[in-house]
């Protein structure tokens, strides 16, 4: 994932400068990457970047007229236009386009970075001060690993980059498998890899004299959970004004930008008041191998009513047969913080951007304005991870915890920078990804939603409604629309029915189901059941054509002898799903991601 690397120390200059040399190879995973280094030996300060070329943060350093301020940035930053004419009205010379201005918004608003707006992460150094300031955007979604040391601070987009110059801390955090395990994915501030963690959400901390002096948090949810809630009108209205006013800033840039556009809401409302001109906003939708599904067939539908282009990426043969090479750099590009599960979304993005470098995404809408949670804890085979059921036991009281605040303030600033940073890291290592519901403003505004129960918080078909109303009368991909005809009660209810008996027939499969399944296996019956609703399948693609590869991997010696598995189990499981008796395929995930993180990060 593009980002920065370095290291504030006042160990010698040169091993410093070879340190941060091999961090930032450590990052540079494609040739289009862009990358460079910045370094203050007085200051002790030592930084590093990589970038997608010609993206928002790809033109590092940005120094000020004087040469006594810099800012290394990463990320995107979506400012409000009073700001870039505030700076230029105060004698500020620079391009309009572009991140030029940030190092001036550092030199004169005493509120930086809390005024910024984004997903971001940076370093911005003062010399003539000698102070130093490692910060990153309110929710912690641009991702930032640290390591405290004796002789330097290290900091770094990639875990792994920190590795490349510390191994001695290649092993695993105990209380960090047990969350992965069980949640899918690290919870609070922790990593897979111990002594390594990752930036609070809102820091801005401060090194002088080549140390780290104070650990400052710029912004607290409470500060929006404190907000008197608005009556339900007013509560649209703002809310409508601001999307409408911010929603722009998110197709702005030099890049091409597409949206990744599905069958639910949260895109549709997107494409109803960004009124793009006819052929001017490529769409893609992520499809099955089997069939046209809902999402394609719906996604289809809105691309044409709002004349713009359609395409459609599957991940078919083609990603089946470099599978283990996916699932690898799946598990190395993200740090470990995501498992193999979600190797295709790696595969559709090197497709996505051959359409365009940017992608627009309608994720965390329904999210924050819906409480309804992405993730939560799961229950595995008993046994299988036996050695650690106390460790997954404590990962699920921690996310209940969690969980009792205030749901916009768990999917905000819980959820987002734990469980979906995985998937948008991933994405960022090919794309740069854009939602605009995670708006400054927009989130301000929808911790006003109306006190009453009675009220709907949802408010997307109203909008949808307002910015396009052709969009509004297409049903979704679940056959919701505001029609109350039979035809569409019926409709509605077999994309119900089919979207149940999907999930029943691969992922939720129940056990004993499994060998009768297999033992018709010859009629093919996936061609009836799978790809109506979802993209990946991979309950029969473990069964079949992944069955050499996951023997390899999971009944290995030394996958069988990991501390935190039942060997005996772990045979069970494999071999159980491979004969098609059994479903197991949470499990594989679990097993297959983690034994990459063992070989990528813990025994090399």
């Amino acid at each position: 994932m593009p980002g920065i690397i370095g290291l504030v120390t006042d160990m010698p200059a040169a091993r410093a400068r070879c340190e941060l040399d091999r961090m930032v190879d450590s990052m540079r995973h494609s040739p289009s990457f862009e990358s460079g280094t910045w370094v203050d030996e007085t200051l002790g300060v030592y930084v590093g970047w990589v970038a997608h070329s010609r993206s928002f943060a790809s033109r590092m350093p940005l120094v000020d007229e004087t040469q006594q301020r810099v800012v290394i940035f990463s990320g995107e930053e979506y400012p409000d236009p009073e700001r870039i004419r505030t700076l230029l009205q105060a004698g500020h010379v620079f391009q309009q386009k572009g991140p030029a201005y940030l190092v001036h918004a550092y030199e004169d608003d005493p509120a930086f970075p809390a005024s910024l707006n984004g997903i971001f992460h940076g370093l911005a150094v003062d010399r003539q001060r000698g102070d130093i300031l490692l910060f990153n955007d309110r929710y912690g979604m641009h991702r930032l690993y640290f390591h405290e040391a004796k002789d330097g601070f290290y900091f770094a987009a990639e875990a792994k980059a920190i590795l490349a110059v510390r191994p001695d801390l290649r092993s695993i955090e105990p209380r960090g498998l047990g969350e992965f395990i069980s949640c899918g994915c690290v919870l609070e501030n922790r990593t897979l890899l111990k002594h390594i963690y990752s930036l609070p959400g809102a820091s801005s901390w401060r090194f002088r004299h080549k140390a780290l002096r104070e650990k400052h948090t710029y912004f607290q949810a409470g500060e929006w959970e404190g907000q008197a809630s608005l009556p339900a009108e007013e509560y649209y209205r703002e809310l409508r004004q601001i999307f409408s006013r911010s929603l722009p800033r998110y197709f702005n840039g030099s890049e091409p930008v597409a949206i990744a556009l599905t069958g639910g809401l949260d895109t549709r409302l997107l494409m109803a008041w960004r009124k793009a001109e006819p052929h001017s906003l490529p769409c893609y939708t992520f499809g099955s191998m089997y069939r046209e599904n809902e999402d394609v067939r719906v996604a289809k539908r809105v691309a044409q009513l709002c004349g713009q282009q359609h395409s459609v990426i599957s991940a078919g043969r083609a990603f089946l047969s470099a599978f283990p090479s996916y699932a690898e750099r799946t598990v190395y590009l993200t740090d470990g913080a995501i498992d193999v599960g979600r190797a295709p979304d790696l595969y559709v993005s090197e497709q996505a951007r051959a359409i365009a470098p940017v992608k627009v995404v309608g994720t965390y809408g329904s999210e924050m304005l819906t409480d309804v949670p992405a993730f939560k804890p799961v229950q595995l085979s008993p046994g299988l991870f036996s050695p650690v059921s106390d460790l997954m036991g404590q990962a699920e009281r921690t996310y209940a915890a969690a969980r009792a605040g205030h749901p916009v303030t768990f999917a905000a600033f819980r959820q987002s920078p734990w469980w979906h940073h995985g998937i948008l890291a991933l994405e960022q290592s090919q794309l740069t990804v854009r939602s605009p519901y995670l708006d400054s403003e927009f989130m301000r505004t929808v911790y006003r939603a109306p006190a009453s129960a009675a009220v709907p918080r949802d408010v997307r078909r109203r909008l949808i409604a307002e910015g396009n109303p052709a969009l509004a009368r297409l049903a979704t991909d679940r056959g919701i629309s505001d029609s109350r005809t039979l035809s569409t009660a019926i409709h509605r209810a077999w994309l119900d029915f089919t979207l149940k008996a999907e999930y029943a027939y691969d992922y939720g499969m129940p056990q004993w189901l499994a060998p009768i399944d297999r033992r018709i296996s010859w009629l093919r019956p996936e061609r009836l059941f799978l790809g109506r609703h979802r993209m990946f399948h991979f309950r029969v693609w473990y069964r079949d054509a992944l069955a050499p590869y996951l023997r390899g991997m999971l009944l290995d010696e030394r996958a069988l002898a990991r501390p935190y598995v039942n060997r005996r189990e772990v045979e069970a499981v494999v071999n159980g799903h491979l004969s098609g008796r059994r479903n197991y395929t949470r499990e594989i995930h679990k097993l297959l991601s983690l034994e990459l993180v063992h070989r990528l990060f813990a025994d090399a």
